[in-house]
């Protein structure tokens, strides 16, 4: 994982090689303080000369300018490359994620899907943005100042090398754990954004039920859970943290007193002394700054993980490379011989053997028990899914061979619960048509008697609506979904009781919209009602999986038991 994220920076070669070179001067010049601070001392203290005192500090506050253009430059050119590579991480693992099938989201919860959007990209951007660069100036520096010290003092560099195995054993075995506590806590904190998104996403029925207090206890209860494993990652931390502080204060303590006899002896000048001690401290720190990133690149590393997990995903619903072009046509329809079972629920076939031809503008009804079947005939001609056995053909093509985009767009869904998104009503009507233009928009909502009520509104279109058009009824959600399938402009319109959330007098008004709208269009209509299916064309019951009738309404009520026991049920009943 950490070789892909570095991929992802090392993309952008140009912005990459600039903030690369910036880190070794910087750390080059970095390297060049001490040496400028020894004959400081050296001058000051053993030559006692002003002249050289001086040109040192000058030389110093030569080096503390270029030092900072070039911290600014790195820095810059960190921090872009690290918001590129999140927003790139963020755009691709969306994209995966909106292009994986229906079903794959049934099993999991969409708090915990924005969780790693969300979380988990910020962990990894902290990592790419700041702390790589920093631990690469850090190497750069430790390699600079261990050859500098061995050039200094050969005998006391060897004791401070000595410390480095210790200290990268300590780093690697500390990191393991860090990373592998990490994931679970942030695998822990996804569930409780999922759960909290659950709760808020139905407040309503959260609030119309009195859950209030046993929501606010499951959430109490994870984010304590969280707290806890937070608590022993930051003991590990600093567990980690202070062993490294320890180390290198020991050993840095060492080389002083080794250091001072050698000065006693005459082997060092005091000024070499200063320079060896603030190499030491360097050395010392940037390996501490080192084995501190690797902590954080392993927590990177498990954040990016999840986050790869997704866009290694395959979509079971993959598009062929060269996707036959849809034909021309007015909505032809063709279930042949169709079998299909969840693979969620393996040995309960949802469908078995169905064959159904829908000529182009028919409008066909379908009915049954719940679980019978009506719904995923819908999601396989949208190819949500791909049949088991059998053939789905639209226009007389498997709908397998053709490009997924083209299939869709000649379709259109108006559901029972409409789903609208944050927004204006004119950005929800327009939804299903790029580049709509006004005079389509309000042609498309007075078709669903939809004008009047939004005219009225404030805002009239500009009107937001709030998260899945909370600030509207049920009604007026309806008639609005209607009109952005109006707009679309289908081939094939599929109603999956699609009046049902109206008043008596909307949904006569909408029955006489969806008249004119299914005119010379195919429809299939999910139906649970009489007044809903009584004038289409057809009429197929389902039942298990399997057609067992099908006809006209009167002529149904004569030759099928099953319909008429779905009508005496109220399964179909008239309003």
């Amino acid at each position: 994982m950490t070789r892909r994220l570095i991929r992802l920076v090392t993309a952008h070669r140009l912005r990459f090689w600039i903030a690369s070179v910036a880190l070794m001067v910087e750390s080059a010049v970095y390297l060049v303080y001490p040496q400028a601070a020894g004959f400081a001392v050296d001058a000051a203290i053993t030559d006692r000369s002003l002249g050289r005192l001086t040109e040192a500090v000058v030389v110093l506050a030569m080096i503390a300018v270029a030092h900072g253009g070039v911290v600014w430059l790195r820095y810059y050119m960190t921090q872009w490359l690290g918001e590129r590579v999140v927003t790139d991480l963020r755009g691709t693992v969306f994209e995966r994620l909106l292009g994986l099938p229906v079903g794959w989201f049934h099993d999991r919860r969409t708090g915990e899907l924005v969780g790693r959007l969300a979380r988990d990209v910020a962990i990894v951007q902290h990592v790419v943005g700041s702390e790589l660069s920093t631990a690469l100036g850090n190497l750069v520096q430790v390699a600079g100042g261990v050859a500098l010290l061995f050039v200094l003092d050969a005998r006391l560099t060897v004791t401070l090398v000595l410390v480095i195995p210790p200290l990268t054993v300590t780093a690697v075995s500390f990191g393991r754990v860090l990373r592998r506590m990490s994931r679970a806590a942030q695998d822990r904190l996804a569930q409780v954004g999922g759960q909290a998104q659950e709760a808020i996403g139905g407040i309503a029925t959260v609030q119309a039920f009195v859950r209030e207090p046993r929501e606010a206890r499951r959430y109490r209860a994870g984010v304590e859970v969280v707290f806890e494993q937070g608590v022993a990652l930051g003991r590990w931390d600093a567990s980690y943290q202070a062993a490294l502080l320890l180390t290198g204060g020991l050993c840095v303590a060492a080389l002083l007193w080794l250091g001072s006899h050698a000065v006693m002896r005459g082997d060092l000048t005091a000024g070499d002394l200063t320079a060896f001690a603030l190499y030491a401290v360097i050395v010392t720190t940037s390996l501490g700054a080192v084995a501190t990133l690797w902590g954080s690149l392993q927590r990177a590393t498990g954040a990016s993980e999840r986050l790869f997990a997704i866009i290694d995903l395959e979509p079971a619903i993959v598009e062929r490379d060269d996707p036959r072009p849809l034909p021309a046509g007015g909505g032809a329809i063709a279930y042949r011989r169709v079998s299909f079972t969840y693979p969620s629920r393996p040995g309960k076939p949802v469908l078995e053997d169905v064959d159904l031809t829908i000529a182009p503008g028919e409008t066909v009804a379908l009915v049954g028990h719940s679980g019978a079947g009506k719904s995923t005939l819908i999601e396989l001609l949208f190819r949500f899914h791909d049949v088991d056995a059998g053939a789905v053909c639209f226009e007389g093509v498997d709908v397998r061979e053709l490009a997924l985009a083209e299939l869709r767009k000649a379709i259109a869904l108006v559901s029972q619960e409409p789903v609208l998104f944050s927004g204006s009503i004119r950005d929800n009507i327009a939804y299903g048509h790029d580049g709509a233009g006004d005079d389509e928009i309000i042609a498309a909502a007075r078709s669903a008697h939809a004008h009047e009520l939004i005219t009225g509104l404030p805002a009239g279109y500009d009107t937001t609506i709030g998260e899945r058009g909370v600030r509207l009824s049920g009604g007026q959600r309806q008639r609005i979904a209607i009109a952005r399938a109006v707009l679309a402009n289908p081939r094939v319109l599929i109603l999956d009781e699609a009046s049902s959330n109206l008043d008596t007098e909307s949904e006569a008004l909408v029955r006489q919209a969806l008249t004119r709208v299914m005119t010379g269009r195919t429809t299939i209509v999910i139906a649970h009602r009489l007044s809903t299916v009584r004038h289409a064309h057809r009429i197929v019951v389902l039942d298990q999986g399997r057609i067992v009738a099908q006809g006209t309404h009167e002529a149904l009520l004569a030759q099928s038991d099953s319909y008429r026991r779905l009508v005496e049920s109220q399964i179909v009943t008239d309003r």
